[in-house]
């Protein structure tokens, strides 16, 4: 009994929390990501795009007047005012001329969590 209760507190001890102040917007399982390309969230206004194995989480709202962006094969962009970002969120046209956000990526075993900051 005694070993059962020293597993849970390893176990929590070992567990990766979020700090405070910082909330999950959305869980994603591992096998879900594509390869390469995005998977996108449009009720949260998030995409997670993979590009050559690296995974970023972006937030979808241009950074211009706040509409909600597009995700395209090579890049992403603005219908309301014609803004165009690259795959990593860098402004390619204006007139926005912030970058898109970028949310905190968090791993726990098979989950991936994406974490407002």
């Amino acid at each position: 009994m005694l070993g059962l209760g020293s597993l849970e507190l390893l176990r929590r001890y070992l567990t990766p929390r979020n700090l405070p102040g910082q909330r999950v917007l959305l869980t994603v399982r591992r096998d879900e990501l594509p390869a390469e390309g995005a998977l996108v969230f449009r009720d949260a206004r998030i995409a997670l795009v993979r590009i050559q194995g690296r995974l970023t989480a972006l937030s979808l709202v241009c950074t211009h007047l706040g509409c909600t962006v597009n995700v395209h094969a090579d890049g992403l962009s603005c219908p309301c005012h014609g803004s165009r970002f690259d795959r990593d969120g860098m402004v390619l046209e204006g007139p926005a001329v912030r970058p898109l956000a970028r949310y905190r990526l968090e791993e726990q075993g098979e989950k991936i969590m994406v974490l407002a900051s």
